[in-house]
């Protein structure tokens, strides 16, 4: 597992996700740490490394 930063598009803080590289691309939904409100993650491995990252805001 890597431990991975970024700011939460919803209050901005910086919050981290633990990725797994063992899965090519993934994307789901996770809710922020800090205010809870849900993340849409993408993610892409290659060689085991991390190769994209991407989070957005869900419109509710």
């Amino acid at each position: 597992m890597i431990e991975h930063f970024f700011q939460c598009p919803y209050c901005w803080e910086e919050i981290s996700m633990l990725l797994d590289p063992s899965i090519g691309e993934q994307k789901y939904i996770e809710d922020c740490e800090n205010c809870c409100n849900p993340i849409e993650v993408s993610v892409s491995f290659e060689d085991g490394e991390l190769n994209s990252f991407q989070v957005a805001s869900i419109d509710q």
